[in-house]
């Protein structure tokens, strides 16, 4: 299931994974891992990525409607 935009946002900033790693601290792998969906991140990490990439943090995460329930 696809719960963040994170892969989305670098594309839409025109950033690679390797950059947002550096910013963040984060391992490249790390990154991947979250822009592929297959690990989800803590808040506390949204929300740094978010401010490094800045965007809004609500624009990181996919929208899940009602009619999924």
């Amino acid at each position: 299931m696809e719960i963040n935009r994170i892969k989305v946002a670098l594309a839409e900033t025109n950033r690679k994974n390797k950059w947002l790693a550096a910013q963040i601290g984060k391992d490249e792998s790390t990154i991947f891992r979250w822009c592929t969906n297959a690990r989800q991140l803590f808040l506390a990490n949204l929300l740094r990525v978010a401010n490094a990439l800045e965007v809004d943090i609500r624009n990181s995460l996919y929208s899940i409607s009602n009619s999924e329930n």
